[in-house]
């Protein structure tokens, strides 16, 4: 991709004299998304009370924000390409702080669900235009290694530290409370980007696949409605269910061929053809979907069934920031010494057994194996995130650094999106099974209770002493019984990333910066991953 860096008035002429300060207003703006990923988690419980979303509407809430991101990245990322990145994330700025207010304010949970809709539209205008800037203001690599390690680390703070902040507004203010936040900081942020950040554009050759990008957003959209509805009432496997699955199969497949025939492709699909790239693209795929659910399933856990208030959740979550920044700060090193393949291997086995760990939680609080168990998940993770990052970098070429970027975001969002539709399909069959039958519980209530723990626990409270003590006590043995399912199902998932890791790269190997490679266009011959990567101690990793 061929890369435009305009400088700004009154810069001096290198456009990067003033990298740092970029650095900080690019972690501010990814630190707004990570953030909102999560922030939500520790307030489901009062939206389920004020709102009473279905089951369905529940898992919307929490995931259209990713779902809606990950679907218009690769879009938004070639946007900012023709029309200029800064310009596309100051855009982004606006749209976050105008979707943050309707959030803040809605009374339904269909106005909720398309608020945080909207918030995911914004996030996908923010997102790459933020790692394309950074990539482009650190053109050497290993100072770009150390840029980026910062970046992740701040990443995996917004993200984890998310329910925390949403446990201290929760207990102070209501839940919209929790959108509000986003309103000063982008308000800051508007001016501050406008002053102080360089515009860039990229390879502006050939029309913008507009379908195309449409086209995968629906795909994606299906799949995960089906995947929704395969742990709830479509578990018999009829129509409601199928159709969803195979029309975003089928989507998704005429997307591949769209792009394939096309002479711009929005996705220059010949880099999956690599064992190392797809190999990253899958390992970063597999983390977050472990990652997102469990951190929305041990937030009710810590709630609803320990009866912690929001705030002591979002303090109990803590140790996970901590390990994720230590390992986000370390990666670069940390790679450098062991390499992909062993570094991305052992973050995963890492996460597996900090997961198999956690499956000792019960119904009494075990503050030891909680310590242990998010320090370990944390500092696994991020391991696993830097190292698959930097692999999937390290084999595109130089030109087309922008589009591995936008799949490796991709992948991310796409990955906690699926991980809460298919860890929450798993917790709630797990959860509605165990109240199939409750003698001396009325059909109606035992009905209402599947919905959720938080309802459960309300319709036991109308019922009176005999019949709602046993509603309550088999819910949240219920809610157990499919905490634990869902953690084993997260475990197979990371040792099946553990494995895939086998392919990757041994060594990082740092050779001297190549002659950049002559093309022609679109149809060119892909050049040799190390001659048109360069040294491989980039990694764009996000938590």
């Amino acid at each position: 991709m061929r890369d435009t860096l305009l400088a700004r008035p009154g810069d001096p002429k290198d456009p990067g004299a003033n990298r740092w300060l970029v650095l900080l207003v690019l972690c501010v703006s990814l630190l707004l998304v990570a953030v909102d990923a999560t922030v939500l988690h520790v307030a489901v419980p009062a939206v389920t009370e004020d709102l009473r979303p279905s089951g369905v509407e529940l898992l919307w809430i929490v995931d259209v924000y990713p779902l809606v991101c990950a679907s218009l990245l690769i879009l938004f990322g070639t946007l900012g390409d023709r029309v200029g990145r800064r310009r596309v994330l100051l855009l982004g700025y606006a749209l976050f702080g105008v979707a943050s207010a309707i959030a803040a304010v809605a009374d339904d949970a269909g106005v909720l669900i398309a608020a945080r809709a909207l918030l995911g539209v914004g996030g996908a205008m923010i997102m790459p235009a933020t790692l394309s800037i950074l990539r482009q203001i650190f053109p050497d690599r290993r100072e770009r290694a150390l840029a980026i390690g910062v970046w992740s680390a701040v990443a995996a703070v917004g993200a984890a530290m998310g329910p925390l902040v949403g446990g201290f507004l929760l207990e102070h203010f209501w839940w919209g409370s929790v959108f509000l936040i986003n309103i000063p900081l982008m308000l800051i942020s508007l001016p501050i980007g406008r002053l102080l950040l360089p515009e860039s554009t990229g390879d502006r050759d050939g029309p913008w696949d507009v379908v195309g990008a449409l086209m995968a957003a629906a795909g994606l959209f299906a799949l995960v409605l089906g995947v929704k509805q395969l742990g709830g009432e479509g578990a018999d496997g009829g129509p409601l269910t199928l159709l969803p699955l195979i029309g975003g199969a089928a989507l998704l497949v005429t997307f591949v061929r769209r792009q394939r025939r096309r002479t711009y492709p929005l996705v220059d699909l010949r880099l999956f053809a690599r064992p190392a790239f797809s190999t990253s693209v899958g390992c970063i795929v597999l983390a977050m979907l472990a990652l997102v659910g469990l951190e929305l399933v041990a937030a009710q856990y810590l709630q609803l069934v320990l009866g912690l208030s929001p705030l002591e959740t979002g303090l109990r979550l803590l140790p996970l920031t901590v390990a994720a920044m230590t390992a986000g700060l370390a990666g670069a090193r940390m790679l450098q010494r062991f390499g992909p393949r062993t570094m991305v291997a052992l973050g995963f086995v890492l996460t597996a057994t900090a997961v198999l760990t956690l499956t000792f939680m019960g119904h009494q609080d075990n503050r030891g194996l909680l310590l242990c168990g998010f320090l370990m998940l944390g500092f696994g993770l991020e391991t696993t995130l830097f190292g698959a990052y930097e692999s999937m970098l390290a084999e595109a070429p130089e030109e087309q650094a922008g589009g591995a970027a936008a799949i490796g975001e991709t992948s991310y969002q796409l990955g906690a999106g699926i991980g809460i539709a298919l860890l929450g399909s798993v917790m709630n069959a797990t959860y509605g099974h165990g109240l199939s039958v409750l003698p001396g519980v009325p059909g109606g209530a035992q009905e209402a209770a599947r919905h959720s723990l938080g309802e459960a626990y309300e319709v036991s409270e109308r019922l009176g002493p005999g019949a709602g003590e046993t509603l309550r006590t088999a819910a949240r043995d219920s809610f157990v019984d499919g905490l634990h399912m869902t953690l084993a199902v997260s475990a197979a998932l990371l040792v099946l990333g553990a494995l895939a890791a086998l392919r990757l790269p041994r060594d990082m190997e740092c050779p001297a910066p190549a002659a950049k490679p002559v093309t022609s266009g679109p149809g060119a011959e892909l050049p040799s991953p190390r001659s048109a990567s360069g040294s491989r101690t980039s990694a764009d990793a996000t938590v």
